[in-house]
């Protein structure tokens, strides 16, 4: 259990680590990893026996709900720290034209 705490506290230590690059495509590496483990667990879900269509729908859509927390999660992080660079740049912008 302690195991699994630190990688997950780990990963978004990570997470906001790539966020604040200059390359805005790296904070978006975590969450497609995270899109694309919740598809292989949809794909891996296997409906029991017996099962009406309308039960084995409501269990997909569950799987992908729980499976994208982390996935948003991520998502929350990347435009948190986005959004701070973005506000970060707009000043630099305002005092260099203060300057002019």
């Amino acid at each position: 259990m302690i195991f699994l705490l630190i990688v997950f506290a780990l990963s978004l230590v990570l997470q906001i680590f790539l966020s604040r690059q200059q390359n805005r495509w790296l904070g978006l590496i975590l969450p497609g990893l995270s899109f694309l483990w919740s598809l292989v667990m949809v794909f891996n879900a296997a409906a029991p026996p017996g099962a009406s269509l309308s039960s084995t729908i409501w269990m997909i859509v569950l799987v992908l709900l729980l499976g994208n927390i982390s996935t948003l999660l991520l998502l929350a992080i990347y435009a948190g720290c986005r959004s701070g660079i973005q506000k970060r740049r707009e000043m630099e912008r305002m005092k260099a034209q203060d300057l002019e």
